[in-house]
């Protein structure tokens, strides 16, 4: 397993602030690692030494001569009116049949090839310079947020792509969930230092928490000799017969160290201000129609959402997400039709452009005084900053000097003091790390009003979401089933244009077949699927697609096992042992389907 990459006792400094500090780590082709750390810990900097953008201030980055580094370019590279084949075959170097199937591997097809760059939504341009990192044809990449402003489809996409590739790769995500289905090692930036474990986010923070554990159990042990010890010292110290084995007992004491632990980043908790709960319709949509002048987005929107609904706004990048929950904010004015909110509701909206509103002159601490409602207490304004990052010193800075993520965690932190009944957020989770996102996600578990929300952090949206709304080809539907349900159905159209891309060239002959067959079907007196077989054939797929991700944890957990015999530890052992009674049971469940499958059908021939 050779080393592609290594970074050797890197420090970095900005002013008195210290992000690296000795940093240590190797990678290898083999590695799928997932980055994490609170944010400013130094995760993008790292990346950005590792990638060569930027220069550490003590040691160095070796890299091997086989390295083909790819990283996701955080500008853009491509010109303005340049359209996305244009652009791959400048860029990449490589033949247009070449860069079409790239982007088609990302449904960048047909006439979204020939478009200039600029007229796509912001998720197919980040479509694009994934596509152009790929041609290159790399054996280690460094993501920095790849998801952020990915729609799901396009996350999963991503997510597939990953799982094939031929290579390893270091990610910066704050999507737990992207990084347990992606990623087999897990790196965390926390006080200058680097620590690599070989295994997933959820295996690392378990064995951290043991870990913590195991050291303050030895520290009270150490602690209760010392005061043992101390007490035999202080009673027979002065006299003479006892004086020197009381000598002797000091200086074991002086032998007897604790295990230095590092200053704690604390657990974020975020509290929301009380806000009496109400019954009652919230939001009121007739007709409703809207988009821009000269571009109707979505239209024929007909729905009533009640008081106290946690509302998920999803559908791909594109499709009219935004432009709904402005029109819903006043910022946008409706098209046709109507909606109205509930007598008495106040309305608070968040989206990343709002901290133009903020002041620059103000400080941290005051700009979120300016947003609280009132009786919001100073302690409880405090407490917010601190679940946002702002603590001591941090809330006297001024705004004027803020990044752009700590600007929208500033607005985000100040809408949630507004005590607003209802709140519109659109991506609240990018710029956050993945604990401060899940600490947001459970406390608007618990918010007393009405939320309507776009996000496509699968974490996040399960913590909150009661209701779903699904913006897809010009019109908005209430999705009938649970956010699990619509995850796997936008999996399993993936995994069908996956194995289509992968069963050969002739994908036109493709699409005439299936052609052919709905013409076949749509004939009079044609059968289709009975409702029965169907149902089954869904659980089928279902139980199929939760055993190819068991099977592909164990392939990964035997290789380890097979690579490093000797560090193959219980937990991974009872980890493996685990998913293979999941995959044997998942066998005699799958066969028991099929039965059942196979008697509804002959009942239906009958």
């Amino acid at each position: 397993m050779s080393v592609l990459l290594q970074v050797k006792n890197v420090s970095k400094h900005y002013g008195a602030r210290v992000l690296l500090e000795g940093a240590t780590a190797s990678f290898s082709r083999s590695q799928k690692i997932g980055m994490i750390g609170r944010n400013g810990a130094g995760k993008s900097t790292l990346c950005r030494i590792m990638t060569g953008q930027e220069e550490p201030d003590e040691g160095s980055v070796a890299r091997n001569q086989d390295l083909k580094l790819g990283y996701l370019e955080q500008h853009d590279p491509y010109k303005p009116e340049e359209t996305v084949i244009g652009f791959l075959e400048r860029y990449t170097g490589a033949e247009e049949w070449r860069c079409a199937e790239m982007a088609g591997r990302f449904h960048i097809q047909y006439e979204k090839l020939e478009a200039p760059i600029k007229t796509l939504p912001g998720g197919y341009r980040t479509r694009v310079k994934l596509a152009a990192m790929l041609l290159a044809e790399p054996n280690f990449l460094v993501l920095d947020e790849p998801t952020n402003y990915l729609d799901l489809s396009t996350l999963i996409l991503l997510e597939n792509l990953l799982l094939d590739f031929n290579g390893g790769y270091l990610i910066v995500s704050h999507d737990r969930e992207f990084l347990k289905r992606t990623c087999d090692h897990t790196l965390e930036v926390e006080h200058g230092k680097l620590a690599l474990y070989p295994g997933g986010i959820e295996d690392y923070l378990e064995f951290k928490e043991e870990q913590l554990r195991q050291k303050l159990a030895y520290n009270k042990t150490v602690e209760k000799k010392k005061e043992q010890l101390q007490e035999f010292v202080d009673r027979f110290k002065a006299k003479a017969s006892t004086a020197t084995r009381a000598k002797s007992k000091m200086k074991m004491i002086d032998k007897l160290e604790t295990i230095e632990i590092a200053h704690s980043l604390g657990t974020v908790r975020i509290r929301l201000p009380a806000m009496e709960m109400k019954d009652g319709v919230a939001l009121t949509c007739n007709d409703l129609k809207i988009g821009y002048p000269d571009k109707t987005v979505v239209e024929k929107i007909s729905l009533d959402m009640d008081r106290g609904r946690r509302v998920a706004v999803l559908g791909d990048n594109g499709q009219g997400k935004t432009t709904f929950l402005r029109t819903l904010a006043g910022d946008l004015q409706p098209l046709g039709g109507s909606f109205r909110w509930g007598t008495g509701l106040k309305v608070g909206y968040y989206a990343q452009h709002v901290f133009t509103a903020l002041r620059p002159e103000d400080d941290v601490l005051t700009a979120l005084s300016r947003y609280a409602a009132d009786g919001v207490k100073q302690q409880d304004i405090l407490d917010m900053a601190g679940s946002f990052l702002f603590s001591g010193d941090e809330t006297r800075k001024i705004v004027k000097v803020l990044s752009g993520g700590e600007r929208a965690r500033l607005c985000l932190a100040g809408l949630l003091l507004t005590k607003s009944n209802i709140l519109l957020l659109d991506e609240p989770t990018n710029h956050l790390d993945f604990e401060t996102v899940e600490a947001l996600g459970r406390a608007l578990h618990g918010y007393a009003g009405t939320l309507f929300f776009i996000s496509h952090d699968r974490t996040f949206v399960n913590l909150i979401a009661t209701n779903i709304l699904d913006i897809k080809d010009g019109f908005i539907s209430k999705y009938p089933g649970s956010y699990e349900d619509y995850v796997y159905h936008l999996e399993a159209e993936a995994r069908g244009e996956r194995e289509e891309s992968h069963s050969g060239k002739h994908s036109g002959e493709n699409k005439e077949k299936k052609k052919s067959k709905a013409q076949e079907q749509s004939k009079p007196g044609a059968s289709s699927v009975p409702a029965e077989v169907e149902a089954f054939n869904a659980k089928i797929q279902k139980l199929k697609t939760k055993m190819d991700h068991w099977q592909k944890q164990c392939e990964a957990l035997r290789k380890e096992r097979e690579a490093n015999p000797f560090h193959f530890s219980r937990e991974r052992k009872d980890k493996l042992r685990e998913l293979e009674v999941l995959v044997e049971n998942g066998k005699q469940e799958m066969a028991e389907l099929e039965g059942k499958r196979k008697a509804a059908a002959e009942r239906t021939a009958d």
